[in-house]
Order: C-alpha cells, then structure tokens, then sequence
C-alpha cells in the first residue's frame, strides 16, 4: 500500500519536481541576458511543446524510489508511534 501510496504522488508531483528544477538550473542568453523560462506553469507549456509531455517525466525512477521510500519509513513510522501510545495508555 505504501509504495502504491509513493507511485501515486510521484505521478502526480514529478512534472512540478522537473519544473523546479529546470527553473533552478536555467542560464540566461548569451546574447539578450534574459532567462529561458519565467514561471513554473509557462516552463511546463514550453518544455511539453518543444520536446513533448513525457520530458517533464525524465528521472522518474530515481523520483519514485526516493518518494517511495519516505512513504513506506512514514507509514512504519506512524504504526510504530500508534502502537507505542497504545501500549503506554494501556
């Protein structure tokens, strides 16, 4: 369920994880000095244009296997934390 849980959010995160990102690393024109992308939903269109929708899905597996991850350790986390104060009330 957790993983499930993981490959959920990474489906629905990823482009914007992508976005953020590409607007991170973004270099201005040599030639005018402005930079390529001004805002997160504008790179989103750009990017889906020019080099189509499955571009903003580049590294999914690394993505996956870290959101993954954290979401099984929470869940873990959270049952360990509800048994302990089950215990210690009872």
């Amino acid at each position: 369920a957790a993983m499930t849980s993981g490959l959920i959010y990474s489906i629905a995160t990823m482009p914007l994880e992508a976005a953020k990102n590409r607007m991170a690393n973004q270099k201005p024109d040599p030639k005018t000095g402005k930079l390529p992308y001004t805002g997160t939903l504008q790179l989103m269109r750009a990017v889906s244009a020019n080099e189509g929708f499955l571009a903003l899905y580049n590294g999914f597996l690394p993505y996956y296997m870290r959101c993954g991850g954290h979401t099984v350790a929470m869940f873990i986390a959270v049952q360990m934390l509800r048994d302990a104060y089950t215990n210690s009330i009872m």
